[in-house]
């Protein structure tokens, strides 16, 4: 990350930036905000800023006060990258004798947080020396180990090292916990955890979901557990495509072009296919490469389970972007009954874009609606059955949550 930045390399940043919003942002529109006068009131501040990490937070604050996810700005050394897709975890704001702190609360099998003995209710008290309380997000950098200060449940503390891996790409950043695990629990119900669906198609993703349904075969009730779930690509497809036994449409992405078009879902091309392998992919790029991005995704037809009609999906306030699509669907379409808390409302899907120097910014490419024209972002998914997570609970070993979907999953 570069230490300094003339007045003149922040001018063409800014300028840069402005026109891939202008240009890029997926709502011409600008999601009902005055990017303009938003440009014009922040513009002396961004170049008066102190140094270059200044730069970046109030750069990134302007960017991100068009109100939508995936919107932001960054570097792409990737010293500042969200901690639920750095260390694979999320964070929940706690009050304790010393005031609000953030516990972590999914930590996902796998992720560097679990490697490095982080467990749900530890509080994070310090990154790499460095004090963190909210509303201050916790960020970590990647390709990097931090050290992280944290109170464990005895109320002791400790100083943990996590080692955090570059990320495939600086566009989209993240680390890669264990996609998906599985488990038979009592009563003949199957549970099947899914934290992230990583790849553009979820190809080596689709292959795991195929072993653990097959794994969970014989259970005629099924709990699919997305609380915390990280997003991803089309890998999503094969799980929607295990909640049905027929092909159907899941709903349908519009991008800026199709917005600006006027187009109609019913003339979108269709897809509903995840390759069972790499060799596919260039098959795959001559149907829908360098095409617009707008698209009616379809589940794949696998045939009838014995859970059908009979499947849990438990979501949490964490769940989003491609977690949220698949509770939405399975609402939708009544596949399943959706336990837990709302959903995070986050279901753009956002893509790098080269401003100068370094950086990136970071925008929504296209906007996702159910195929009856529903739009979760901002408001996220409503359970079914809510039930919030009970801190209590967990002290004890418990997961109230997940109890309840065994209950609920046994009575239908």
């Amino acid at each position: 990350m570069p230490s300094q930045l003339t007045r003149n390399d922040r001018e063409q940043i800014f300028r840069k930036t402005c026109a891939v919003v202008e240009k890029r942002y997926f709502d011409p529109k600008f999601n009902g905000k005055d990017w303009p006068a938003m440009v014009a009131a922040t513009k002396q501040t961004i170049l008066e800023a102190g140094d270059a990490a200044d730069f970046e937070r109030k750069m990134h604050d302007l960017v991100r006060g068009l109100g939508t996810s995936h919107t932001g700005f960054f570097h792409h050394s990737v010293n500042r990258v969200p901690g639920r897709l750095a260390v694979c975890a999320t964070f929940r704001q706690t009050e304790t004798a010393e005031g609000s702190r953030w516990m972590f609360q999914d930590v996902h099998d796998g992720g560097p947080a679990h490697h490095a003995g982080i467990v749900p209710l530890d509080t994070l008290l310090a990154v790499n020396g460095r004090p963190l309380t909210p509303p201050e997000q916790p960020m970590f950098p990647m390709g990097a180990t931090a050290d992280v200060t944290v109170r464990k449940r005895d109320h002791s503390e400790a100083t943990v090292k996590i080692t955090i891996p570059n990320p495939r790409t600086r566009k989209q950043p993240y680390a890669e916990p264990r996609a998906v695990s599985f488990r038979k629990l009592d009563g003949n119900v199957g549970y099947l955890k899914v934290t992230i669906f990583p790849g553009l198609l979820g190809i080596d993703l689709g292959r795991d979901l195929n072993r653990a349904v097959d794994g969970l075969s014989d259970c005629d009730r099924l709990i699919v557990d997305l609380r915390g779930n990280l997003g991803g690509g089309l890998g999503l497809i094969r799980l929607m495509s295990h909640l049905t036994p027929d092909k159907r449409p899941i709903g349908y992405t519009i991008t800026r072009n199709g917005a600006e078009r006027g187009v109609k879902k019913e003339s979108l091309r269709r897809f509903g296919w995840i390759p069972s392998t790499k060799l596919a992919i260039p098959f795959v790029a001559l149907l829908y490469g360098g095409r617009d991005g707008s698209v009616v995704l379809m589940t794949e037809g696998l045939g009838a389970r014995k859970f059908h009609g009979r499947i849990v999906i438990l979501v949490n306030e964490h769940t989003v972007s491609a977690g949220e699509m698949i509770a939405a669907f399975a609402a939708e379409n009544k596949l399943a009954t959706i336990v837990g808390t709302e959903t995070a409302g986050r279901l753009l899907g956002g893509v790098g874009y080269k401003v100068g120097h370094g950086y990136l910014a970071i925008l929504p490419k296209a906007v996702f609606y159910t195929w009856q024209g529903k739009c979760y972002e901002g408001h996220g998914v409503t359970p079914d059955v809510p039930v919030p997570w009970d801190l209590e609970a967990a002290r004890e070993g418990k997961d109230n949550q997940l109890e309840k979907a065994v209950e609920i999953a046994k009575s239908l």
